[in-house]
């Protein structure tokens, strides 16, 4: 009786260990094939450049290839819902960027129709970087520093345009938080592009804009564009002497960060990999010069502090959208 006494509990002991093997297993083998990876944005843009920076070094260390597919379109919804409908496997990740949060506010009856909530249905992996905004002005618009922009826009009320890259985008809600924060009255400019935008500001069609600096830096050094301030709360390494908004409007503060998703319920082997490479990737010095090059900085997070990051940025946004009466 006794041996087979001790024969059961090795048998039990035995199959109680099994889902833990199971777990360890899938740890050590996630990738088991090419994950593709959608971002929601034209090729080309800071979050499509991050994605295939981390791409190509996620595919070189995890031994399964990384493959960017863009897929722009309705603000970032076509590529959200791609990846909402891909099987929850850790193999179809989503490029993440405040647009995300954005839209769950700007698009939200739509995702009622639709049945999906980027905030509810992605499940936040890690962050890559983060970005200030910069606010420039035409260099011919009369104001030098914030506190002088102020006082011409409360003097001139709506005679002054800002520009953005189309309604609901984050430049575009970076002006609204400014006005509503400042009682100043300016004119929403939407373009199809940020190019286009730019190009109209340096020829003094709009005055105004808030946007990101790269590839902006030469337009400031070389006089054709005049950078009054950053939006984030502390300066930015690209533009060390220019100070932030905060400093003459208390509170405002704008970031712009990347980052990663995967359909909700994905296994969480998946997502602690993901997280532990990305943050890896972050830390090589090859890895940081690529991202200073791109005027933003390394960021790093857990999936928690991302997700709170995503439910802060949703509730921010969310009253801004709601006091412009945005829509679109």
């Amino acid at each position: 009786m006794k041996l087979l006494r001790r024969r059961f509990l090795q048998l039990a002991a035995g199959a109680a260990a099994l889902p833990a093997v199971s777990r360890l297993a899938k740890a050590q083998t996630y990738p088991m094939r090419p994950v593709r990876w959608i971002v929601p944005m034209a090729a080309g843009n800071p979050p499509d450049i991050v994605a295939r920076s981390m791409a190509q070094w996620l595919s070189e260390r995890l031994g399964q290839p990384f493959v960017i597919e863009n897929r722009p379109g309705a603000g970032g919804t076509i590529g959200a819902e791609a990846v909402v409908r891909a099987p929850a496997d850790g193999h179809t990740l989503l490029a993440m960027a405040p647009s995300s949060a954005i839209n769950a506010i700007l698009f939200s009856k739509r995702y009622e129709t639709l049945n999906f909530n980027v905030v509810r249905d992605i499940a936040p992996v890690a962050t890559f970087t983060r970005q200030a905004q910069v606010m420039v002005v035409n260099p011919s618009f009369p104001a030098k520093t914030v506190p002088e922009f102020i006082a011409y826009a409360k003097a001139n009320p709506g005679k002054i345009n800002t520009a953005s890259n189309g309604t609901g985008t984050g430049q575009h809600l970076a002006g609204e938080l400014f006005k509503m924060m400042t009682g100043v009255n300016m004119v929403h400019v939407p373009y199809r592009s940020g190019a286009l935008a730019i190009a109209d500001l340096v020829a003094g069609r709009v005055q105004v804009m808030f946007t990101s600096p790269f590839g902006l830096t030469e337009y400031i050094r070389a006089g054709k564009l005049r950078a009054l301030a950053v939006t984030t709360s502390t300066r930015s390494e690209v533009l060390p002497d220019v100070a932030p908004v905060g400093d003459f409007v208390p509170g405002f503060e704008v970031t712009a960060w990347f980052g990663v998703g995967v359909p909700r319920n994905a296994p969480s082997e998946s997502v602690d990999k993901l997280n532990k490479e990305i943050n890896a990737a972050l830390a090589d010095p090859r890895m940081k010069a690529r991202i200073s090059g791109m005027g933003a900085e390394p960021f790093v997070s857990s999936p928690a502090a991302f997700g709170k990051l995503i439910a802060d940025e949703v509730e921010k946004w969310g009253k801004v959208i709601r006091a412009a009466n945005i829509k679109v």
